[in-house]
């Protein structure tokens, strides 16, 4: 499964904050985004996984090829642990669900309803639904927020054992899942050029009030 991004840019509130943004990813493997708050990360992420158009560029990959995971866990508060994933399971046409919850070190919780979790344990079965799609391509934004040390670790581990699949993954994150393979991508490099930015950062009270 290869992702290819050319010449893309990206849109946020109207405004272009990334333009000329190219690369290839490939089955197997993984690239990291970086770059400071506000640069486009995950501006970016939404354009590449679908959920809003491009400003311009091409995103050239198989259809139903992406998952996304972001800061929403998308979780039915009512239903079990086990009840939200055969809900996913069934939507994407798998039969994952058992193996995702021991994957993510979720079986305990099987029967409990989704809105008695910890943050933590939301979001291991927010991420868990990623298991369940049978699709290639991880699109992750910040996946690892609210995880303690050792759910980080079993993340980088599913993450590891997707790459050696073939599965790909496109994320941005500061934290090390121990992707020793992974490239990293500054966005910094494809900032937009928008009138009174460069006013704005030469002078830090351009445009300033009170």
């Amino acid at each position: 499964m290869d992702l290819t991004v050319t010449d893309l840019a990206c849109a946020r509130g109207g405004v272009t904050v990334l333009e000329r943004v190219s690369f290839r990813l490939s089955s197997g493997a993984a690239l990291i985004l970086r770059g400071p708050n506000g640069i486009g990360k995950t501006t970016l992420l939404r354009t590449v996984a679908g959920l809003q158009p491009a400003v311009a560029g091409e995103i050239s990959m198989p259809p139903e090829a992406v998952a996304y995971a972001a800061h929403a866990d998308g979780l039915k508060a009512t239903l079990t642990v086990a009840e939200n994933l055969a809900f996913w399971a069934a939507i994407y046409g798998t039969r994952e669900a058992a193996g995702a919850m021991e994957r993510m070190n979720l079986s305990a919780l099987a029967d409990r309803q989704a809105q008695n979790l910890s943050a933590g344990q939301k979001r291991r079965l927010g991420l868990a639904r990623l298991l369940v799609t049978g699709r290639p391509l991880w699109v992750l934004d910040e996946p690892t927020v609210s995880l303690d040390t050792a759910s980080v670790a079993l993340f980088g581990t599913v993450v590891r054992e997707h790459l050696a699949g073939g599965g790909s993954a496109l994320m941005a994150t500061h934290i090390d899942l121990g992707l020793d393979e992974a490239a990293l991508l500054d966005l910094a490099a494809f900032r937009a050029d928008r009138p009174g930015l460069a006013a704005a950062q030469d002078d830090p009270f351009a445009g300033v009030t009170a």
